[in-house]
C-alpha cells in the first residue's frame, strides 16, 4: 500500500529516500529454527517507478540467485528515481537443502497464485502474490537452467506483447525467446494482473557463470537506465550483439547411448549437417558424430558427459522472428 508516499510491505512502511529490509517469512525450520527471507527495499528520494527483482524460485538455481546478489552488493539496486524491492532468494527452503522444489516435493513455480491454506509451496506463491507483487509496475525474474544442460542467457516473454518485446530489447539478453505462459507458474499470474515481467534464464543449476552474471546484470542496468532510474555513477553498455527473437526451436536428441561430448559453444549459429558433438562407448569401438539437424542457434547444451538414446542434447532455434 502507498499512501502519502509512504509504501508499506509487509507492515513495514518506507518513505521516499529510506532503505529497509524486511522479513519476508513463512514457516519454521523443522527444528523450530525462524527462517529469515530478506526483501532489501530502496526508494529514491523522487517519485518513480517501482521495480521487483527476484530469484531463487527453485532453489538449486544459484545463477539467478548470484545477478540479484551484485545488484545489491554493487548498489545497482539505489535508484536514482522510484522504488527498487530485491528478493535474491525466494526459494530458501530449497536453496537451503540445494533442492529444486519445496520441503513438500512442489515445484514454487506451479502453484501460483498460491492459497494461505496450502501446502508451504502454496503459501509462499500466496504470500509473494498478496504482500509483494502488488506494488511492483515491473518484474524482472532470474532462474537458472537445470540439471546437466546450460541455457544460453536469454529472456523469455509470450509473443504478441509490444512492451514487452520493447522491454527485452531494453535488457539485452543474446536471445528472445516466446514462449506460452505455463498454468500456475509466476509469469502467468504476473500476466494476468498485468504485471510486466521479463524471465531471464542463463546457465545451469548449481553453477555460476560469469558471461551470464553479467549478461543478467548488464541487463538489469538498462532497464532501470531506460525507466530513468538507474544511478548515473554506473554506465550502460550496449549489447555487443542485437537481440535475436526466437519464434520456433526444437531438441535435437541422442540417437545412441553413450558419453557425451559437445563440441559447438553455446550461442554459436551452426548449419544444417555441421558436426556439433560426439558420442562414444567407454571402450574405443564406437564413434559416433552428432550432426545438426537444422540450421539456428544452439541456445542450449547437455553438458552430462554420459546421455541414453532419446536424451536432449542441442536446444537449436528453427524460426527466428522476422
Amino acid at each position: 500500500m502507498t499512501k502519502n508516499n509512504i509504501l508499506t510491505i509487509l507492515g513495514v512502511p518506507i518513505k521516499l529516500g529510506e532503505s529497509k529490509e524486511v522479513n519476508f517469512d513463512v514457516a519454521n525450520l523443522h527444528t523450530s529454527s525462524p527462517v529469515n527471507v530478506p526483501v532489501i527495499i530502496e526508494r529514491s528520494k523522487k517519485p518513480g517507478p517501482t521495480v521487483l527483482f527476484t530469484a531463487g524460485i527453485h532453489g538449486d538455481e544459484v545463477n539467478g540467485v548470484e545477478i540479484v546478489r551484485q545488484l545489491i552488493a554493487k548498489g545497482i539496486n539505489k535508484p536514482r528515481c522510484g522504488t527498487t524491492i530485491c528478493i535474491p532468494v525466494i526459494n530458501i527452503f530449497g536453496f537451503i537443502n540445494l533442492k529444486r522444489e519445496f520441503p513438500d516435493g512442489r515445484d514454487l513455480n506451479r502453484v501460483f497464485p498460491g492459497s494461505p491454506n496450502g501446502s508451504l509451496a502454496s503459501r509462499v506463491a500466496h504470500k509473494l502474490i498478496r504482500d509483494i507483487v502488488p506494488h511492483a509496475d515491473y518484474i524482472m525474474d532470474f532462474h537458472t537452467g537445470g540439471s546437466g544442460r546450460f541455457n544460453a542467457p536469454q529472456i523469455r516473454i509470450i509473443k504478441g506483447n509490444r512492451s514487452l518485446n520493447s522491454l527485452a530489447k531494453v535488457f539485452g539478453a543474446p536471445f528472445v525467446l516466446y514462449s506460452k505462459n505455463l498454468n500456475k507458474s509466476f509469469r502467468n499470474t504476473c500476466y494476468k494482473l498485468q504485471k510486466p515481467m521479463l524471465l531471464f534464464e542463463g546457465g545451469k543449476s548449481f553453477h555460476i557463470d560469469d558471461v551470464v552474471t553479467n549478461s543478467g546484470v548488464n541487463g538489469a542496468k538498462r532497464v532501470l537506465h531506460d525507466l530513468g532510474m538507474l544511478s548515473s555513477k554506473f554506465k550502460v553498455s550496449s549489447p555487443k550483439k542485437d537481440c535475436v527473437f526466437i519464434d520456433e526451436s526444437k531438441w535435437q536428441r541422442a540417437n545412441y547411448s553413450g558419453m557425451f561430448k559437445p563440441s559447438i559453444a553455446i550461442s554459436s549459429k551452426v548449419l544444417k549437417g555441421d558436426v556439433i558433438g560426439n558420442i562414444t562407448d567407454p571402450y574405443g569401438k564406437f564413434n559416433h558424430f552428432v550432426k545438426a539437424q537444422n540450421t539456428g542457434y544452439i541456445i542450449n547444451v547437455n553438458e552430462s558427459p554420459i546421455v541414453y538414446q532419446g536424451d536432449a542434447l542441442f536446444h537449436i532455434t528453427t524460426k527466428l522472428k522476422r
